[in-house]
């Protein structure tokens, strides 16, 4: 990734939850239509008038972009989960503890009850992920 990627990824907007929520299903199904999205939706579903707001308010955001597929339209996310995951992760960090990741684990730890074997077994599966 580009530093003018991660850095416009660092100071892009969060979603909203209704967002968030839409993005998940667009991020699982890849390509689909606004029916496939509330079909794969909690109960109780939203109005497809609802998703469809929704949808496009993303695509004016620049999450999502569209094709056309007869008389209807298939939806598909501009952004990998993992990146805005990633910045979403490092918004909390920057907000909640001062940019530091040490802080956070630590703050994790502690309202968790973490006990150091856990902590051991998350780095060994960071390691494994690394190689």
């Amino acid at each position: 990734m580009s530093i003018d990627t991660e850095t416009s990824l660092r100071y892009m907007k969060q979603l909203t939850k209704a967002e968030e929520e839409v993005m998940q299903v667009l991020w699982q199904l890849e390509k689909c239509n606004v029916a496939a999205i509330i079909e794969e939706l909690p109960e109780p579903k939203p109005a497809y008038n609802t998703v469809s707001t929704i949808v496009r308010i993303l695509e004016s955001k620049g999450f999502v972009n569209h094709e056309q597929e007869g008389k209807g339209y298939l939806y598909f996310p501009l952004l990998k989960k993992a990146d805005y995951s990633n910045q979403s992760i490092n918004k909390l960090v920057d907000g909640y503890f001062q940019g530091s990741f040490k802080s956070m684990v630590s703050f994790f730890m502690k309202k968790n009850d973490m006990n150091l074997s856990e902590l051991e077994s998350i780095l060994k599966e960071i390691k494994k992920e690394e190689k």
